[in-house]
Order: C-alpha cells, then sequence, then structure tokens
C-alpha cells in the first residue's frame, strides 16, 4: 500500500520539535513493505498546500496524522491547538478518498474524544510500531479489523485492547528525522531520543501512562550507542532524550552514559530527571559522556503538596540531586507546578523560596494544572465540582485549588521582577 504520515504539530513552543513516534511506525511500515511517503508540517509555510501537492502526485491508498499537542498547557490565555487539523481533514475528504488514520501522544489520550472532533476514520492508540502495519496487512487482505490492538473507528468504539510492546529494540528511525533534522540546519535543533517507554510513578495529575503505558520498556544500551553514532556520523551533536525519568533505574542510565562516553564525538545532551536517589557517580558520568542540561521537575517545594501529587522523593533529595548537577557543571532548568489540591498563598511562598535556593539556571513556572482523563487530579475535580462527571477533557480544563484567584498572580509578577531566570 501507499501510505502518506503527516505529523500535524506546527507548535514551537520553546524550540523546534522533530516527529520521533511519527518516524518510528514510518520505518515499521516500510519494513513490512508499504511504500511510505513522510511529511512534516513543521517545516511548511502553507500547510494545506503541502498535504494536497502530496495527494495529488502521491496517490496515498491510506493517510496516517500523527496529533502531538491539544492545547498549549497553559491557563492564562489557553492556545487550542485542533482546529487546524479539524480543517485538515476536511480539506483531504474532499481531495482523497484514503481513509484517515489518527495517531501520536494527543491522540492516544482521547482516542474516542478526538476521532469524533476530527471527523477521521480510525485512530491507533498507544505504540504504532506494531499496530499499523497490522492494520496495513488487513486492510490490504480486506480482513476484519477486530482484535487490531489499540485500534479505535469512528462511531464504533474499540475494536482491540492496547498491546505494549516488550522490547523497544526492533523500532528504528530510518532516514526521515536525520533528513529533516539536516534540512533545517539554521535551527537550534535538539535531535529527540527515547531508550525507554512506560513509567510505574503515578504522579496525579499526569498523562504519560495513558500514552505509554505503567511499565517500564528499555533499549538495549548496546543498540543506543550504535543508534546515536550513526547520528553523529551525520552531522548530529545534540541529543535529546525524551524519557520521562532518564534516570530510572539509575543502572541503566550509567550504561547509557557508558555507551555515549566510549563514542568518543565532540557529543552535547540533554534529559529529564526524576529527583530521587541521585547518586554522585551517575551525575558525573552524564557530565562525562556529554550531558549539558538537565530537566528537574520537582514542581514543588512543600512536602504536603508533593505527597498530594503522589511524588517519590524527597525536598532534600532534590536539593541533593541539584548540588550534585552544579557541580559537575550541568545547567538546571527547574519546573514548578503551582495550583495542585491543597495549594495556598503560603505553600506557594514555601515553593518559590524552596526553588530560590537551588540557584538553578532557569526556573519555569507553571499556573493552573491541566486536567487529563484517567488521573488522580481528574477524580478529585470532579469531587470537588470543577469539572462535569461527563466532561471527556478534551477541551482544556485545569485545576487551581480554591483561594487561590486572587493574589497568586500579583505574587508570582512581584517574585520574577527580581529574578531574570525565572519565567512565569
Amino acid at each position: 500500500m501507499k501510505i502518506l504520515l503527516i505529523s500535524a504539530n506546527k507548535e514551537r513552543f520553546i524550540e523546534v520539535t522533530l516527529p520521533l513516534g511519527l518516524a518510528l511506525v514510518a520505518e515499521a511500515a516500510r519494513k513490512a513493505g508499504h511504500e511510505v511517503a513522510f511529511l512534516d508540517l513543521m517545516t511548511c509555510p502553507d500547510p494545506g498546500q503541502a498535504a494536497r501537492a502530496h495527494l495529488e502526485t502521491f496517490r496515498p491508498d491510506l493517510v496516517g496524522i500523527s496529533v502531538r499537542n491539544i492545547d498549549d498547557q497553559k491557563m492564562r490565555s489557553t492556545q487550542f491547538l485542533l482546529e487546524p487539523i479539524r480543517k485538515l481533514v476536511r480539506e483531504m475528504r474532499q481531495l482523497s478518498e484514503a481513509p484517515i488514520v489518527l495517531g501520536g501522544a494527543g491522540y492516544s489520550i482521547y482516542p474516542e474524544a478526538l476521532l469524533a472532533y476530527l471527523g477521521a476514520d480510525m485512530g491507533i492508540q498507544g505504540e504504532g510500531e506494531v499496530a499499523f502495519p497490522l492494520l496495513l496487512d488487513r486492510l490490504e487482505k480486506g480482513l476484519s479489523l477486530s482484535g487490531t490492538p489499540g485500534l479505535f473507528l469512528a462511531g464504533k468504539g474499540s475494536q482491540g485492547d492496547r498491546v505494549l510492546a516488550k522490547s523497544l529494540d526492533g523500532f528504528t528511525l530510518g532516514e526521515d528525522l536525520a533528513g529533516l533534522a539536516s534540512a533545517m540546519r539554521n535551527e537550534e535543533i535538539w535531535f529527540p531520543y527515547q531508550t525507554r517507554r512506560g513509567c510505574p510513578m503515578d504522579c496525579s495529575y499526569c498523562s504519560t501512562a495513558g500514552v505509554e503505558g505503567r511499565p517500564l520498556r528499555k533499549r538495549s544500551p548496546a543498540i543506543v550507542a550504535r543508534e546515536i553514532e550513526r547520528l553523529a556520523d551525520r552531522g548530529i551533536r545534540r541529543i535529546h532524550f525524551v524519557d520521562n525519568t532518564f534516570n530510572v533505574p539509575d543502572t541503566y542510565a550509567r550504561e547509557i552514559c557508558a555507551g555515549l562516553a566510549a563514542l568518543g564525538t565532540d557529543l552535547s545532551w540533554r534529559c529529564i530527571l526524576y529527583p530521587r536517589r541521585m547518586r554522585e557517580d551517575l551525575a558525573r558520568a552524564m557530565a562525562a559522556s556529554g550531558c549539558v542540561e538537565v530537566t528537574l521537575g520537582f514542581e514543588s517545594g512543600c512536602e504536603p503538596i508533593l505527597k498530594g501529587m503522589n511524588k517519590r522523593y524527597r525536598l532534600d533529595e532534590v536539593r541533593e540531586t541539584s548540588r550534585l548537577l552544579r557541580e559537575c557543571g550541568v545547567r538546571r532548568l527547574g519546573m514548578l507546578m503551582l495550583g495542585a489540591p491543597g495549594e495556598t498563598l503560603d505553600t506557594v511562598k514555601e515553593t518559590l523560596a524552596f526553588a530560590d535556593s537551588l540557584d538553578c539556571e532557569l526556573i519555569a513556572v507553571t499556573t493552573g494544572i491541566r486536567i487529563y482523563p484517567n488521573t488522580k487530579l481528574a477524580e478529585i475535580a470532579r469531587r470537588e465540582g470543577v469539572i462535569g462527571p461527563d466532561d471527556d477533557l478534551l477541551l482544556p480544563r485545569f485545576y487551581l485549588a480554591r483561594g487561590l484567584e486572587q493574589g497568586l498572580d500579583e505574587l508570582l509578577q512581584a517574585w520574577a521582577s527580581t529574578r531574570p531566570n525565572w519565567v512565569v
């Protein structure tokens, strides 16, 4: 079959984001014997024209659209990002009879609601590297789609439970993403790479388990080193490990660092750390293998608030993690999330003072927490009447603890006015 895969994301909240997930699915479809055209709308001044040109020249049998972002997750002046994709689906309907299949992280959180809202034919929730080639095979042979893992059909619901791949080693990038990075030399591209999927942490507000599942699955360190060496040979020297918790487990993280260090390249990389039980040998191994920046999403400087978020670290562990990174010369981006259940102006002040004491190179503050389905925060929000019992949460809804409506913004603006490294 001829397959057109489109990354619909055009948002540059901080920087350009390359479509890692779609590139992996594209290569899986090629390995299954299909002809694939790959279109990243991020690089297109006129997305509609680019999509039309591909439909006319490539004439696909099926179109896949990856949906990454639903909104910008900002409570103040929220940007809802689905209307351009909805328009794209309508235009493609007019030009082609090819069925339209949705996928991507954003779709996986809202499989039925998003399918109905965008007007596509079907969608795959979760990992597409296995499910998408299976779907293509069944469509090509005219077989029943019942039982296809993670598949939803418009108006008919789920056709099969999602299945998580036990190993990630068979998923390869191909050339799509490296080609995009090479074509965008004028951008400061951090090439995305994922060494593991899944997160068992169960943070009260987080949607990761809905996208990747809870079981932690890892790519072999030798394969990670080999693939990154190939990227380095293509001139790619900045890697962004998009794993939610790079240091969990820390033994695996040290193996990854050893493999990177052995490459002997001038590699720079960054990652997200879970600030729990950080060890000095890991911090040193990270720095020695090229780590230059770490995101520390410690969210709060108040122990009861952290407990309510189901965080599994203490403030002294956050402080120790920050100290080790600083001493190893690794930049720290601290992330705060204000407004969780139980939050007051006093706990906010406690958090600000704690974050200030870490002396991070940058502190980014989020006010209000995006409510995602199937999370503890959604349960709390329903119980408190913040959202209704039937709200599917596709349209952005936020949680802000009562009593913070007045005074919080003024407090943050005053605080940041004397701290140029704070973004509020």
